[in-house]
């Protein structure tokens, strides 16, 4: 992973980071990801009564997709130089634009929009973040993540 000074990373705002290796979102993953969160939704596990909706197949949470963004961005976002713990402080938008049926593949595309300097010992930047479908001219989500980085 491509690390950086933090005012390297400053020269970044408004750029596009990077973009993910691509992920497939099969029904093993969907599986497990209900039981884990005990969803089990018709539309997530059932092919048969799936295939009779607007979808035409089973598909993925739309929490599923949203939880792929940690493991996307280990992809693309550099490491900032000294910082010694990084976790998630929120999201200002999350919108599910288009379902992912399962299969598809996706990636996760990052752009960093701003950091706020809390304090030396701690930054907080939001990223402007789609995650594309393979295949598709939609993006299954988009979001403004914010996390935040301690020194």
């Amino acid at each position: 992973m491509l690390s950086m000074s933090l005012e390297d990373f400053k020269s970044h705002i408004g750029k596009k980071l990077g973009t993910s290796r691509w992920f497939v979102l099969d029904q093993t993953r969907i599986d497990l990801f209900a039981n884990v969160t005990e969803d089990y939704q018709f539309i997530h596990l059932d092919a048969d009564l799936a295939a009779k909706t607007p979808f035409g197949a089973t598909i993925a949470h739309g929490f599923l997709t949203l939880s792929m963004l940690s493991t996307m961005s280990y992809d693309c976002i550099p490491r900032i130089e000294g910082v010694t713990m990084s976790v998630n402080y929120g999201f200002n938008r999350i919108r599910f634009v288009t379902p992912v049926t399962s299969g598809s593949r996706v990636r996760g595309h990052f752009t960093l929009a701003s950091i706020n300097i809390v304090k030396p010992s701690e930054i907080t930047n939001c990223f402007e973040v789609s995650v594309e479908i393979d295949g598709n001219n939609r993006p299954a989500l988009v979001a403004e993540w914010i996390s935040r980085h301690y020194f």
